[in-house]
């Protein structure tokens, strides 16, 4: 369940599975989003808001050109990857994303309405941090959610999102206050600085986490490989020892 303008009040647990091996593309077509403009009437071109949550959605399609006037585009509980098509969406005012697979902060540059932002548990990590700094001339955006992501994980991500993003005035629910504002815009260069090693250290922790997934990928296949070998050769094993004694029977 979901409050409008809100983070939500509990999580649904499918939104991230099978994250390795996603399932198959699920676009947002026109028969779903008129199955949701009832309170519109079924006037798909001029609404202003709209619920896709839970739909396994893999792709951002057609919005763009079916409903140009969104005000409100609630998403979150999909396995959505990547932001895109969306640069139609002048009026657009708020977007929940959360509890989607979106690893990186684009295709939002051009939604100049846009006061608020829900990322709340995606998967943008260090490494992708700075591709908030894609908002910064979004000057009607105020909130922004980000609990949940591997980014956060980096000690002074709010200081950094604060500083790159001067206009935000809560971020995590949490007030944006002006002295921390004005403490963050002054430690920026810094921050930057300590970010660079940061984002090294966890490409690396990354890299060896999808070797170890590899190799175990591997090892998984040749057991099951070798499995198959064995029941292959004990059933050869059997039909051999079945025909032994049936050519015995003969002779007797």
């Amino acid at each position: 369940m979901f409050r409008q303008h809100g983070t939500p009040f509990f999580f649904f647990p499918n939104a991230h599975a099978d994250r390795e091996h996603p399932p198959t593309m699920v676009a947002i077509t026109e028969k779903m989003v008129r199955s949701r403009s009832e309170h519109n009437e079924g006037d798909i071109t001029t609404m202003e808001e709209i619920s896709l949550h839970q739909q396994d959605i893999t792709r951002l399609t057609g919005l763009d050109k079916m409903c140009r006037h969104l005000k409100i585009l609630y998403l979150q509980n999909n396995l959505i990857p990547k932001i895109e098509n969306m640069k139609r969406l002048k009026e657009l005012e708020y977007v929940n994303f959360a509890l989607n697979n979106i690893t990186k902060v684009e295709g939002l540059e051009n939604c100049e309405s846009l006061n608020k932002l829900d990322f709340t548990v995606n998967f943008i990590d260090i490494d992708e941090l700075q591709s908030f700094e894609s908002l910064k001339h979004l000057y009607a955006l105020r909130e922004i959610h980000m609990m949940g992501n591997p980014c956060t994980d980096f000690p002074e991500w709010r200081p950094y999102l604060v500083a790159t993003l001067p206009q935000l005035e809560i971020v995590d629910g949490e007030d944006v206050t002006p002295s921390e504002r004005i403490k963050a815009l002054q430690e920026l260069p810094a921050i930057l600085e300590r970010l660079k090693p940061a984002v090294a250290q966890n490409r690396i922790k990354n890299k060896k986490r999808r070797d170890e997934a590899a190799a175990a990928e591997e090892r998984e296949a040749a057991e099951k490989e070798a499995a198959e070998q064995e029941d292959m050769m004990a059933g050869r094993e059997q039909a051999k020892s079945m025909l032994e004694q049936l050519n015995k029977g003969k002779k007797g």
